[in-house]
This record gives structure tokens, C-alpha cells and sequence, in this order.
């Protein structure tokens, strides 16, 4: 049988189908549009709209297991709900889905309550899902990394509290693990909940110190001004989102985010292999830069 990915262009998606790929699974691409992706070999695609209830039947059919993943609309929660309730509906019984750290704390915060919806019915419904939190990913920094080596600030308002970015190969790595565990057992398997962190919290002031030491230069942080950074996002994208940003770093900037003890440790042994440093993904981006 068949795992179908969603988001399979996308930043996580891509790289989850690259992973399942790899290890010889059957894999099947959700995608809005034929032919526009790339993908790896040995899998293929199916066209679909995770807003549109009959197209997202066809792409379930024979399906044995679901990567569930949901880009940040005033559509998501919708999206969400309704492709848990088709592959229900389907008899799938071997589902990842990913959230957001925090998800259940972040309250004022749209997307991280948005996924959180989709947790209730996944926890009232007992479905047989592996929900992934993530915390802030690593990659992010590429959207602010002229900005960090051109003018020697590190941007990102993610204040004091500490949080404990993610390589999102990391998280792919996970995503892939957990789709292959539940797709191999002969029976559903019980549901869970995972905190998905690096191995080191970063504050706004240590992660410019990062860049200082890679970069030879040095680096400072631009502070914690929120009304800021919600007007430099809403130059390049829609209000709601720079807004629901700018709730989410305040929330950052208040609780950080931080997974459970122990996180870091379980991660590894589940994808055997040491998680990825920022250090490292900081030193990839300059290389690839230069």
C-alpha cells in the first residue's frame, strides 16, 4: 500500500518524500498542479486541492498511510479537519501529523491554535496518529541572512527565554521514521505525541554570537521590538500573517520554546543519528552564500 504526502513541495513535505523514497517506500506526492515539482524516484503524484472534498477522496484512495501537513491560510483549520475526517473515512489508520510546540499554550497565537483544533480531534476521535511539535526551525534564518551579513544584525526577535531550534532535515528524519514505524505494524498503533527541539536553547543574543564566530565580524542583535518586525513582515506579505507573527514571537519572547527534558536524547536514538547543530546550519548557509 501507499504513503501519501502532503505539502510534498514544500519546505518538510519535500524532504519527507525524499526520505521515504529513499528507503524504498511506496510514495505518493499530493500536489496542486501535474508536472510542476520534481520528484525523487520511485514516486509519484496525485493532483489535488485539500480544500476541495471530492479531489481529496480520489487522492486517498488506496492509501494505507497519511503525512498530514497544513500551510499556514485562514484555510488551515478547515484543510485540516476535514482531510483527518476523509482518511478516516478511507480506513486509514496510519497517520503523522505535524503541529507546533507549544501548540496547546500559544492560545492568541492563530496558527498554533489553528494545529491545536486539529490535536482535539485528533485526541477526542483516539485516531491513530503521531502528532509532531516542532519548534522553531533552523532554516528560517535563510529569510534574514542577507540582513544578518549585510548588516551585521541578527534580526529575529526571539528575545531571552530560550528556544530550541530544529534542522528541518531533522524533522523530516523523524516524520520519516514515525510513517514507516506505523505503515510496518500489522494493527493501528496507539496514538502520540512528540516535542520535536535541537540540542541547544538560543536566545537572540547567543544566536548572534553564532554568526560573529562563523562570519569573523561582529554581529548584534537587533532586540525584541515587535511592532517592528510586524512592519517589516507586512512589506513582503499579508497583514494577517505578519500579525499572527508577531503574536507568535511575543509568545517567544515570553516562554520561549522549550520540549521536554529528554527530547534531544529520544530524537536521536529514533533516527539514529546526532541532531543537527546551528552552528553547522550557520556555517552551511555562509558557504552556500559565498
Amino acid at each position: 500500500m501507499t504513503i501519501l504526502v502532503t505539502g510534498a513541495t514544500g519546505t518538510i513535505g519535500s524532504l519527507v518524500l525524499q526520505g521515504l523514497a529513499q528507503r524504498g517506500a511506496s510514495v505518493r506526492a499530493l500536489v496542486r498542479e501535474t508536472g510542476k515539482a520534481a520528484l525523487p524516484a520511485g514516486a509519484s503524484e496525485v493532483v489535488a486541492d485539500m480544500s476541495d472534498v471530492a479531489s481529496m477522496r480520489q487522492a486517498l484512495t488506496g492509501v494505507r498511510s497519511l503525512f498530514l501537513i497544513n500551510a499556514v491560510t485562514p484555510a488551515e483549520v478547515t484543510q485540516g479537519l476535514q482531510t483527518l475526517a476523509l482518511a478516516r473515512d478511507a480506513g486509514i489508520e496510519r497517520i503523522v501529523y505535524l503541529s507546533v510546540i507549544h501548540a496547546d499554550q500559544y492560545t492568541d497565537v492563530p496558527h498554533f491554535t489553528g494545529k491545536y483544533t486539529v490535536e482535539r480531534m485528533i485526541e477526542q476521535l483516539d485516531l491513530p496518529v503521531t502528532v509532531l511539535r516542532p519548534a522553531y526551525f533552523m532554516q528560517n534564518e535563510r529569510q534574514v541572512q542577507s540582513v544578518i551579513q549585510g548588516y551585521g544584525v541578527y534580526p529575529m526577535p526571539i528575545g531571552s527565554a530560550g528556544v530550541a531550534m530544529i534542522d528541518t532535515r531533522d524533522i523530516a528524519d523523524v516524520a520519516v521514521a514515525e510513517l514507516l514505524r506505523r505503515d510496518g505494524a500489522d494493527t493501528a498503533l496507539p496514538r502520540l505525541t512528540m516535542d520535536l527541539g535541537g540540542p541547544e536553547l538560543f536566545t537572540g543574543e547567543s544566536a548572534a554570537k553564532v554568526w560573529s564566530q562563523v562570519l569573523g565580524c561582529e554581529i548584534h542583535y537587533g532586540g525584541d521590538d515587535l511592532q517592528a518586525f510586524e512592519a517589516q513582515l507586512a512589506q513582503y506579505g499579508p497583514g494577517w500573517m505578519a500579525y499572527d507573527m508577531r503574536l507568535m514571537m511575543n509568545r517567544i519572547q515570553q516562554h520561549g520554546m522549550k520540549p521536554e527534558a529528554g527530547t534531544a536524547q529520544r530524537l536521536e536514538a529514533l533516527i539514529g543519528h546526532p541532531l543537527r547543530t546551528y552552528e553547522a546550519l550557520v556555517k552551511e548557509l555562509v558557504a552556500t552564500a559565498a
